[in-house]
């Protein structure tokens, strides 16, 4: 029996992660976006909202709709997001471009009320500093087979953990942990990935 690859050459001659697969877009993610260093309290808010929607589903049903995501959400602008109300969350809801799911969208707009009153009280890139205390102080070995790559991490489950005890939801440790992936916390490229470091 074969191990499962964990890198794959593309069409353009580059070694990626497998998970990359043929799909342009794909690559295109993996190359110039995740596990790439992500600041901001917009971004990481985005980036949350992302995630937690991708709960369920492939990253890349997400990512494919990530523009109507952002005009869903007025470019996850958090004071503006913070202010929907339910007429909002039925608007969204019923909007085909994205994914209809009214615990998902609901879920954006608490994120988003609590991410406000954190600012509020820490200041700009609270949420910023928030997420990346939770950065791994020993970085992970890199992944070398499918066995060595993990969903979450004692990180993870602590960020997890810290904000749902500030009012956010859909904020799981494995969510978490792919939010740590994607905004550069961790470095999962695997071995033989052109990224790898």
């Amino acid at each position: 029996m074969s191990e499962t690859p964990i890198t794959l050459m593309g069409a353009d001659g580059i070694e990626r992660c497998a998970w990359a697969g043929g799909d342009l877009e794909y690559q295109r993610y993996h190359d110039t976006e995740w596990g790439r260093p992500l600041h901001s309290d917009r971004a990481l808010f985005e980036k949350i909202s992302l995630e937690g929607f991708q709960a369920g589903l492939s990253w890349i049903t997400i990512l494919r709709r990530r523009a109507a995501f952002r005009r869903a959400f007025d470019d996850f602008d958090i004071a503006r997001v913070a202010r929907f109300t339910e007429v909002d969350i039925e608007r969204l809801a019923n909007e085909s471009s994205i994914i209809r799911h009214r615990g998902k969208i609901r879920a954006v707009v608490t994120n988003a009320r609590v991410t406000a009153a954190l600012i509020a009280v820490s200041g700009a890139g609270a949420l910023d500093r928030l997420v990346w205390s939770f950065t791994p102080v020993t970085p992970r070995p890199r992944p070398r087979t499918a066995a060595d790559f993990v969903a979450t991490s004692p990180e993870s489950t602590a960020l997890s953990t810290e904000l749902r005890a500030r009012g956010f939801s859909f904020v799981g440790p494995t969510t978490m942990y792919a939010l740590m992936q994607s905004a550069g916390l961790v470095d999962d490229h695997a071995e033989g990935c052109f990224l790898a470091r």
